[in-house]
This record gives structure tokens, C-alpha cells and sequence, in this order.
């Protein structure tokens, strides 16, 4: 009995910590994704439905975007508001008056979060509008042969979001 007992704890104690840093999308993330795809759908044009099919695919993919950028954000953040020598990079000024407001340099770390994730959200989606006109014109050049390199078993129906997914994280990367 004492043997179950043990398991049994150690299996809950294993599993919180695993639980305990899920951290699901928040709605400023489905807000933040939302509003890239309306960018992107201004930009890209005929080319964001050939990539997303529909708007709530595109929705989903860049909130899953948008909560991975604020939380990278936030690592990087904390990574230089630690960072001793921040002042000497920086033109002599600390964490909080480089990224703060007012003269108490307040909502430092957040500010400096909002900029970062901000930042990176517009470099993907610059990646992304990049990729979409090649794969267009790798497409216009051969649909069958494009077909087959995106394609794959599943069909033609997602060779361009393939593509374009592909083409983006390269740029990336």
C-alpha cells in the first residue's frame, strides 16, 4: 500500500510542474494574431487565401505566433534587465531609464516586452508577405512541378501555405 502511495505521488509530483507551465494563449494573443492577419490579408492579397484557406486558420496560426514571441520577448527582457553591463551597451543608461517611462523609468521590463514582440511580429509577417510573391511566381512558372514539391501525397489544396510557411521560416531562420 505504501508502495502505491509513493507512485502515486511521485507521478502527481512529476505532472505539476508540467501543468503548472502550460501557459494557454491569452486574448491579447488571439487580439495581437487577429490584427496581423488582417495586415497580412491587406498586403498579400488573392495570396492569403491560397495560404491560410480562411481567416480563422490564419488567426490561429498567428496567435500560436504571438504567444511565442511575447514569451521570448519576455526571456530576452529579463535577460538584460540581469545583465550587468546593460548600462555600458546602452549610452550609460540603466534597464529602466533605457525602456522605462518617466523619471522613475516605470513598466521597464514590460515596455521593453511590448517593443520586442512587436518587433518580431512585424519581421514575420514581412517574411511572410516576402514568401508568399516568390512562391506566387514559383508557382506561375509551373504549377504541376510546384504541385509536387509542396504538394506531396495530400494534394495540391495546401501546396501554397506549404510553400509559403516554408519559404517564411527560411527567411527566419
Amino acid at each position: 500500500m505504501k508502495l502505491k502511495t509513493m507512485m502515486v505521488a511521485v507521478v502527481v509530483a512529476a505532472v505539476l510542474p508540467v501543468t503548472a507551465l502550460a501557459d494557454p494563449a491569452t486574448p491579447s494573443d488571439k487580439a495581437n494574431g487577429a490584427r496581423a492577419c488582417n495586415l497580412l490579408k491587406g498586403s498579400m492579397g488573392a495570396t492569403f487565401t491560397a495560404t491560410y484557406a480562411t481567416f480563422g486558420k490564419c488567426v490561429s496560426t498567428w496567435t500560436r505566433a504571438e504567444h511565442q514571441d511575447r514569451h521570448e520577448a519576455d526571456a530576452a527582457c529579463k535577460a538584460e534587465q540581469a545583465d550587468a553591463t546593460f548600462a555600458a551597451t546602452h549610452g550609460g543608461k540603466t534597464f529602466a531609464q533605457f525602456y522605462g517611462a518617466g523619471k522613475q523609468g516605470a513598466n521597464a521590463l514590460n515596455r521593453c516586452s511590448q517593443a520586442k514582440a512587436k518587433a518580431a511580429a512585424a519581421a514575420e509577417r514581412q517574411a511572410t508577405v516576402r514568401a508568399a510573391k516568390q512562391c506566387k511566381a514559383e508557382r506561375a512558372l509551373s504549377a504541376t512541378a510546384f504541385a509536387a514539391k509542396y504538394g506531396g501525397a495530400a494534394g495540391t489544396a495546401s501546396a501554397f501555405g506549404k510553400c509559403v510557411s516554408k519559404l517564411a521560416q527560411a527567411q527566419q531562420g
